[in-house]
């Protein structure tokens, strides 16, 4: 599935060889036996004093590939054209990378396979399915009904629903805010505490939302999801919840996306 060269506009992570006045030669990770060139004027915006100030030997560094003359094997990089998030992403995507080969080679072992009859076998075809081999353990990871709804079968799928289990570790996020509560009726505090209890059933299992008293009318809303969007569309929702419960008992509520100081 590796290919021989990077794309042109391709972000590789590669590791700085050699520092001269006019640029730096760095090898790319992900290319074995490939070596890219930063020219100084691609090492960062405005006049480059001296290059060691931002560049040095053994150093891991995100770039940008420029251009690659396949005929000369010569890959011209930029170091400058990458943005601390794209570097942070790229890194962190760099590192699954590593992590997905090394659990692949604990599954051949355990199977009696070699890598690559692993890959021909089932890791090609999860690449294809989730975009990344990471992806596949980290579904598996999460439920490890995933792939065999996804139509993946085989004596492979038991040993890497196993390794996913015990190497990946699915990452939760978490935001908040708050929610403006009022009904005018004699026994409105019933039909708001209602409310908020509609309002934290959640339409996931593994999203938690959770609603604390801070002080009338306000309310502390929290929200545990696997990522962002999940969690902002749960939180949302929450909130419509409680809207409809309440407004049916001459109440109203409001959703406070940012928390007040």
């Amino acid at each position: 599935m590796k290919k021989d060269y990077p794309d042109e506009g391709e972000l590789v992570v590669g590791t700085v060889v050699k520092v001269q006045n006019f640029g730096a030669f760095v090898a790319l990770d992900e290319y074995p036996g490939r070596e890219g060139f930063i020219h100084i004027a691609e090492i960062a915006t405005g006049w480059v004093k001296r290059i060691r100030n931002h560049v040095r030997e053994k150093q891991k560094i995100v770039c940008k590939v420029l251009n690659v003359d396949r005929s000369k094997n010569h890959i011209d990089l930029s170091l400058k054209k990458v943005n601390e998030h794209q570097k942070r992403d790229k890194i962190q995507e760099w590192k699954n990378s590593q992590k997905s080969e090394k659990l692949m080679e604990m599954i051949s072992k355990n199977l009696g396979k070699t890598v690559e009859q692993c890959y021909k076998e089932f890791g090609d075809d999860l690449i294809k399915k989730y975009g990344t081999l990471y992806t596949a353990f980290e579904e598996s990871a999460y439920d490890p009904e995933t792939l065999k709804r996804d139509g993946f079968k085989g004596d492979w799928l038991k040993e890497f629903e196993k390794t996913a289990a015990e190497n990946i570790t699915i990452q939760f996020v978490e935001i908040r805010g708050h929610l403006t509560v009022n009904s005018w009726l004699p026994d409105g505090a019933n039909h708001i505490r209602n409310a908020l209890i509609k309002a934290e059933k959640s339409d996931f299992e593994d999203v938690d939302i959770k609603i604390k008293y801070i002080g009338a009318p306000k309310y502390l809303i929290s929200v545990r999801a696997p990522d962002y969007k999940i969690a902002e569309d749960q939180m949302k929702k929450a909130a419509e919840r409680a809207i409809d419960s309440i407004k049916d008992y001459k109440g109203e509520c409001e959703l406070h996306r940012k928390m007040e100081e």
